[in-house]
């Protein structure tokens, strides 16, 4: 006889409302039709409310200018920056916002200013809403989760009003989102964990402070590798990012400014620069800087801070079973919790634009909670009774009817003001009445502090850049500017006196002492986000 061995019995098969379907990852959006469609359309909504009037809200902003300035130095050939370039940060971002803007320039070379050139950063906003959707489905989740999620992302009144500045942090988002998705790539392609080392080392050489969401990135790519290969995927992965990333410190060396020395900048100094700068102070202390940033982020919008910090915590909690959607969106979640833990440190710098960095994770944590806690309510276990199923289904339409009764109002007066309130047009009439030459008869050897915002637009209406046109910081901090202003403010003729340029003269010599022998000649605007155009009395005395 043959012996056989016995047979497990047959499971038996689930009833449809037990059986909980598996979410099959998508490989990539272009062979799957629902995921381009649905995909697309939010893409066109995002980009909609983005870009309407994206010249005339928010205000101009100096770092803005800064980082525009910068890439058209390089595009010009005058080197990484249009005055010393000090190693404040990786020259990487404002690289890839000089390729950016190429084309635009070229066709129009005087509309390469801050508002019209907010417009190339339409082009970052739908990279980034389109990576966020493909993470979202990569990860495990449905359809209309990563489609919430990408909503959450790109129509939030944070989203809405940093996203269209011209920030580098827009740009290392978008490489780091990339990096999450090849890392997370179903296929399990060493060549894809390869790639996703070095798209983040791209991401933190184009801002740094990303380098706190790497961690989470290798928790995710540690997930989603083949265990197999892991070893192979995670030394090549981290491999790729540090070879990439020495990439700057060679660049530094090899100009002999790695270290301080007489007579020249230096990386060293650079970082000790950003890591002894003056504190923002507590989070949660009233009247700190910090607090002040929190609060502009509350003020545009509470609901995905928030809820999002909220939902991260569950899932971080949760993450502990496998198969929960806690263990999926770990790694978002963990970068989450890296980024609020650098806000949270009791002294260090916040800038206003660090949230751009947590948006994306933000989003993909509510999104997924979102979808899970009706799921858990809907779950039917074996043996409970179905005339319940009614009243947990009315309990998920409350909530979603709470949720969006508590989100869409707030949301809606948010995106309002950014898509019809003009904040703008003051700086536009500076800028034209330092245009007029009625008004300045030589723009050629006038000398105007103003700050970056506007420092482009001088140069294109006739101002020598760095020697006439100054952005107002190089005329204390600068030696190269110094030497060519040996009398100090006596050697300026006009300041253009904005915001930033009243706020920070405290610190800068020079620059006070021209705002107090000078008079206005021109004033647009009201309140204290005038600008003034003010004549310095002895500006003739060189």
């Amino acid at each position: 006889m043959t012996a056989t061995l016995p047979t497990a019995p047959a499971r038996p098969a689930a009833g449809p409302r037990h059986a909980r379907a598996r979410v099959r990852p998508v490989l990539r959006l272009r062979n799957s039709p629902p995921d381009v469609l649905l995909c697309g359309a939010l893409l066109c909504a995002v980009l909609c409310v983005q870009g309407w009037n994206i010249t005339g809200y928010p205000n101009l902003s100096d770092d803005e200018g800064t980082y525009l300035a910068q890439a058209w130095a390089v595009q010009q050939g005058r080197g990484l920056a249009h005055y010393t370039y000090w190693y404040d940060h990786p020259p990487l971002g404002w690289l890839q916002l000089a390729a950016v803007t190429w084309l635009p320039s070229v066709v129009s070379p005087e509309l390469f200013t801050v508002a019209p050139m907010r417009w190339a950063m339409l082009a970052v906003s739908a990279a980034g809403a389109v990576l966020c959707y493909a993470l979202g489905r990569r990860l495990g989740l449905p359809h209309w989760v990563a489609g919430l999620a990408t909503l959450l992302y790109g129509l939030s009144p944070l989203s809405v009003v940093l996203q269209r500045q011209i920030f580098l942090d827009n740009i290392a988002v978008v490489w780091m989102l990339l990096a999450f998705c090849l890392a997370a790539s179903p296929r399990r392609h060493l060549w894809h964990h390869f790639a996703a080392g070095l798209a983040a080392a791209v991401s933190v050489l184009s801002k740094e402070t990303m380098l706190i969401v790497l961690p989470a990135l290798l928790v995710t790519l540690w997930q989603h590798s083949h265990r197999a290969t892991r070893k192979f995927a995670v030394t090549g992965a981290v491999t790729a990012c540090v070879l990439t990333g020495l990439a700057y410190p060679l660049f530094a060396l090899l100009h002999h400014e790695l270290f301080p020395g007489p007579d020249h900048v230096s990386l060293a100094d650079g970082i000790k620069y950003q890591l002894t700068r003056a504190g923002s102070g507590f989070v949660l202390s009233p009247g700190t800087g910090a607090r002040r940033v929190l609060g502009s982020w509350l003020y545009y919008d509470r609901v995905l801070p928030l809820a999002g910090l909220a939902a991260a915590s569950v899932l971080l909690v949760t993450a502990r079973r496998p198969g929960t959607t806690g263990r999926r969106l770990l790694g978002p979640a963990l970068a989450v919790a890296a980024l609020t833990a650098m806000v949270l440190r009791p002294s260090g710098y916040l800038p206003a634009m660090y949230v751009i960095q947590l948006l994306p994770f933000l989003a993909l944590c509510l999104a997924g909670l979102a979808a899970a806690v009706p799921a858990r309510i809907l779950h039917t276990p074996p043996g409970f009774r179905r005339r319940w199923y009614a009243a947990r289904w009315t309990a998920v339409l409350l909530l979603a009817g709470g949720a969006l009764g508590w989100t869409v109002p707030r949301w809606y007066d948010g995106d309002r003001a950014a898509v019809t309130r003009e904040l703008n047009g003051p700086y536009r009439q500076a800028v034209s009445w330092l245009g007029d030459r009625g008004k300045v008869a030589d723009p050629g050897r006038a000398r105007v502090l103003a700050d970056d915002a506007v420092w482009l637009d001088l140069v294109h209406r006739g101002y020598s850049p760095g020697t006439g046109a100054i952005w107002f910081y190089k005329a204390d901090l600068d030696p190269a500017i110094r030497a060519r202003l040996p009398h100090g403010w006596r050697d300026v003729d006009y300041v253009v006196a904005s915001p930033t340029v009243r706020r920070d003269a405290v610190d800068l010599p020079v620059v006070e002492g021209a705002l107090e022998h000078s008079r206005p000649v021109a004033v647009f605007g009201g309140g204290a986000d005038r600008i003034e155009i003010r004549r310095v009395a002895r500006g003739s005395a060189r």
